[in-house]
């Protein structure tokens, strides 16, 4: 009777017996009578040795074949090994060989990043990458138990739009039929509507940007997370947002130790990342980048340089609050003693990772949100459902929204947010 498989992940609970596992080969090497062969299944890595005087000679000639990314069955006996990455070992039986790999073309040697985007199917299998997706996956966890724990219902907006969140500049536009429709930007004022019927929602989906950007920071498609709240004000959101977020972190500090290890990152940075996150007012903002040399004025927006700039003033992600009514989106409320700025914020990750959240307390009047709509143009037909919100027992309410991909590229400390997602979208790369 064939033996049950199991992973590498599960050797722990196998020491001192004897296991099969489905796997490929990494890497190997020889010291002539043994062989240690580097396998991987998916859920880890662990070294099985072959001694060539302790197995049949079939065994050892099929260890002696294997190519890198061969794929094999192998049998066992589990050791712990404190030496080991995994902390365990396999002696290995038998290797009953599966195909073996030619010419595998992510060889040890260096590799342009052009060559590695092509190669990206076979990337993802590299020890980094697949950290990077593992941390992706916990992320990923630990939003949806957020807002489960918390009160939130998921709802999914719809993808194709025949109108615009925030202008249609940046939208991929198609037929839908006969009529235009473009890629949601964004499910935020879908969600609007869903908080209206359920109070507490998120969102969960990719959100496509037509931005011919080729920064660090910027992928065409990606995955948004959009909360909304009804009868939540714009102070109340913040202590959701700051709270969700240092969740997210510590989830991935208790979970993925092994994975940010083989990332390099330095976890005491991501350590410091509890609730409550310092605040910081855009006029505030403003004078301090003056101060440090940045031409920029009252009014204008910030880019990266700026964020960093300060980002780097805190040791915690920073919320900039209270953006100019003019540079933000129509939907936002503006101070009710200000109204030349709005109850908004944008988080700021340190280290230089830049926004990863914006969001704001909602436009809740009618009359004052039927003048938006006139100010910016918006047609009244494709955004009247929007209108009635406010019509039919409009509500104080929030939101804001998460980009995963500049989450992700934060918390695992890289320099690109094109290894965050598996198969990155970005300016003239459609392939693979």
């Amino acid at each position: 009777m064939r033996m049950e498989l199991v992973t590498i992940r599960e050797l722990k609970s196998h020491v001192g017996k004897t296991v099969r596992i489905g796997c490929w080969l990494y890497n190997k090497r020889s010291s002539g009578k043994i062989q240690f062969l580097q396998l991987r299944d998916g859920t880890g890595f662990v070294q099985g040795v072959v001694v060539k005087s302790e197995v049949p000679e079939d065994v050892w000639e099929a260890a002696s074949r294997l190519t890198q990314e061969s794929s094999l069955y192998v049998t066992g006996t589990v050791r712990e090994d404190a030496r080991s990455q995994s902390g365990f070992e396999l002696n290995v039986t038998a290797a009953d060989i599966i195909q073996i790999a030619v010419d595998y073309p992510i060889t040890p040697k260096e590799h342009g990043v052009d060559f590695l985007m092509d190669h990206r199917h076979l990337w993802l299998r590299s020890p980094r990458q697949r950290a990077v997706m593992v941390v992706r996956a916990q992320i990923i966890r630990a939003v949806q138990q957020f807002f489960d724990d918390n009160g939130f219902y998921l709802v999914d907006p719809p993808i194709l739009t025949p109108s615009s969140c925030e202008g249609t500049t940046n939208l991929f536009h198609t037929k839908y039929f006969d009529e235009d429709a473009y890629l949601t930007q964004s499910g935020q004022l879908y969600m609007e509507a869903a908080a209206m019927a359920l109070g507490k929602v998120y969102s969960f989906g990719p959100t496509f940007r037509a931005e011919k950007s080729k920064t660090r920071r910027h992928l065409i498609e990606f995955w948004m997370i959009e909360p909304e709240m009804a009868f939540v004000d714009h102070e109340q959101s913040l202590a959701v947002q700051e709270k969700f977020v240092s969740h997210v972190v510590q989830s991935v500090l208790t979970h993925c130790r092994r994975e940010l290890e083989t990332l390099g990152r330095d976890v005491s940075k991501l350590e410091n990342v509890l609730a409550p996150f310092p605040r910081i007012t855009y006029d505030d903002a403003i004078a301090l980048l003056k101060e440090r040399g940045h031409a920029i004025e009252w009014g204008e927006d910030f880019g990266a340089p700026h964020e960093t700039e300060i980002a780097q003033q805190f040791d915690k992600p920073v919320f900039i609050t209270h953006y100019p009514t003019a540079i933000k989106a129509f939907y936002m409320k503006p101070h009710p003693d200000r109204p030349e700025v709005v109850l908004c914020a944008d988080l700021i990750a340190p280290e230089g990772y830049g926004e990863i959240i914006g969001g704001s307390e909602r436009i809740d009047d009618p009359e004052l949100m039927a003048d938006r709509f006139r100010e910016h143009e918006l047609g009244d037909e494709a955004y009247k459902w929007y209108l009635d919100l406010r019509r039919y027992g409009t509500v104080p309410h929030s939101g804001f929204g998460l980009g995963l991909e500049r989450t992700v590229a934060w918390i695992c400390g890289l320099d690109h947010v094109r290894e965050t997602i598996p198969f990155p979208r970005l300016l003239y790369r459609l392939y693979p």
